[in-house]
């Protein structure tokens, strides 16, 4: 079986968030969503600002690891649903670049359930970051 494809090419557009929220108006067992967007910053490195950010993966190792925490948090907490998208490619400043959005039947859970989540993508998801800067030079993070 072929492991889920979490990317999505380029920035998340918030309409496309908006939606999966929508989706889930009709599962009466949830009482709460937590919901994390990862955003772009214009940071300054040497006197220049960040003007986007290229991500790039490898994807079915990638894909394999988000399988993964997806499914232990599924063991740990009383999720209802979980789902996770990231970029790929550019991503200006601004622009969102992660999206994960977890259900569950109380706030509490939602909440805890999500710190962990995005802790494991930012450490066992083999994700690269190519820093863009305003004057076109790069910076691999």
């Amino acid at each position: 079986m072929k492991d889920k494809n979490y990317f999505v090419q380029g920035a998340i557009d918030p309409v496309f968030i908006g939606e999966q929220i929508a989706i889930h108006n009709s599962k009466y067992s949830i009482g709460a969503h937590s919901i994390f967007l990862g955003q772009v910053r214009a940071d300054e490195k040497v006197d220049k600002h960040v003007a986007g950010i290229e991500y790039s993966a490898y994807g079915d190792m990638a894909n394999k690891a988000f399988s993964k925490i997806r499914e232990e948090a599924f063991e740990k907490w009383p999720l209802n649903c979980l789902h996770i998208f990231h970029s790929t490619g550019l991503v200006k400043t601004g622009e969102l670049s992660l999206f994960v959005f977890c259900s569950s039947g109380h706030r509490k859970e939602s909440i805890k359930a999500m710190e962990q989540i995005v802790e494991d993508i930012k450490h066992k998801v083999p994700i690269w970051k190519k820093e863009i800067m305003e004057d076109k030079s790069v910076r691999w993070v």
